[in-house]
């Protein structure tokens, strides 16, 4: 028996890689193309928004497996097309599309994501009910991003901190190794550059390697009961320290590659990222001090930006005073290695113009106003005082 439908497709407004947000308004329509007149009992699309988190752990000397899962739900809401009414509904042969739309929840939202342990996901769902017939069903998953607007005031403090330690192998001490860094703020946006202000003091018998790294950790939560997933995102190498030696990072650079935005508003799932500056010490255990970071979706406002680049500035020359660290500018670029000889020879040229070269000044818009002003005539002379004094005034002697 040749089946009556031609075409069953789930359409969703705008580009393929459309992105919402809390309270916008998703919509689409159902395409639906049959061959024949078909009875049809229902036609309904559901919009969902679910967070899930499982996986399985194998436990004991019998090998049983626990099953963690946790569950969350954004939002649920369905639209009828075709309302079951108890009775089949026919719908002629040839094309037909049914328009719907649903708006999302207003609250907060959690971005998508995708990970080993767990997912947030998106999706509308319709399926095609009629008699005598199996469920057709059709799924279309779209993606929400929360704005994460780092512009924010606790998003754009600067983070510092220092750590130390005694690297030793055995009963042996190699000597005190520490670390103290500092960052601008902690919001940023991928494909930003994170300028590393760092110190690092070696005062062992051996060198040292100082690194800096962008780690992402994905927890996952079931049932009381935590899972971690680690990876490095960037990374940062730096100069060998020699034994007793010191050396100073004055904004070395590390970029952001394109990852997805923290997840700090989910019960079950969170992404986090952090910035470790680690020294490798040959024969110890390393030495990691974090700083935590914010990938946010909002990037730096130009006018935010030099107020913090202003102010970050000043409290970062304030945050090395009081951790001792002495800042020394690097000295500015030689001129010549800015200006080009060509360059130089054209100004040497203009500087040196004959004083005749000036009449053309003159006759500049703002030079004649004040050479006007200058030889501006005296008023015309009068023979009443416009200023008289007054009858009552006693004269004075112009000799006392």
């Amino acid at each position: 028996m040749l089946n009556s439908i031609k075409y069953f497709q789930l359409e969703l407004d705008g580009p393929a890689d459309a992105a919402f947000t809390g309270g916008e308004v998703v919509s689409g329509q159902v395409v639906l193309e049959l061959r024949r007149d078909t009875r049809v009992e229902s036609l309904k699309v559901q919009g969902r928004g679910v967070a899930a988190a499982h996986w399985l752990e194998n436990r004991g000397i019998n090998s049983v497996y626990n099953d963690f899962t946790s569950k969350i739900t954004y939002f649920r809401k369905r639209q009828h097309l075709i309302r079951d009414n108890g009775e089949a509904f026919v719908l002629p042969a040839g094309r037909h599309e049914f328009p719907f739309s649903f708006q999302l929840p207003e609250e907060t939202l959690v971005t998508s994501f995708e990970g080993k342990h767990g997912s947030i996901r998106y999706w509308v769902k319709v399926k095609l009910h009629r008699p005598w017939a199996a469920v057709r069903k059709m799924k279309k998953e779209f993606t929400v991003i929360e704005p994460i607007d780092i512009n924010t005031p606790a998003f754009l403090e600067p983070q510092a901190g220092t750590k130390d330690k005694m690297a030793r192998t055995w009963y042996r001490n190699f000597g005190q190794v520490s670390v103290t860094a500092k960052i601008d703020r902690k919001g940023y946006t991928p494909g930003e550059v994170i300028p590393v202000f760092a110190e690092f003091d070696n005062a062992t018998s051996r060198s040292i390697v100082p690194k800096a790294y962008i780690t992402q950790t994905q927890t996952f939560i079931a049932r009381g009961t935590m899972k971690q997933k680690h990876a490095v995102v960037g990374v940062l190498s730096g100069d060998i320290v020699g034994a007793r030696c010191r050396q100073t990072w004055h904004g070395r650079a590390i970029k952001i590659p394109p990852v997805g935005p923290s997840i700090l508003q989910c019960r079950i799932i969170k992404v986090e990222y952090m910035l470790k500056i680690c020294v490798d010490v040959p024969g110890s255990s390393k030495l990691c001090l974090e700083l935590p970071l914010v990938i946010g979706t909002i990037p730096l406002h130009p006018f935010g930006s030099r107020t913090s680049s202003v102010s970050s500035q000043c409290s970062v020359n304030l945050e090395w005073l009081r951790m001792a660290i002495p800042e020394q500018p690097e000295p500015p670029p030689d001129y010549s290695s800015v200006v080009t000889r060509e360059e130089a020879e054209q100004r040497t040229a203009m500087v040196r113009q004959p004083a005749e070269d000036l009449s053309g000044i003159l006759e500049r818009p703002l030079m004649a106003f004040l050479q006007e002003f200058r030889f501006r005539p005296p008023p015309v002379y009068s023979e009443v005082d416009p200023n008289p004094q007054p009858l009552n005034m006693r004269r004075r002697c112009m000799t006392c």
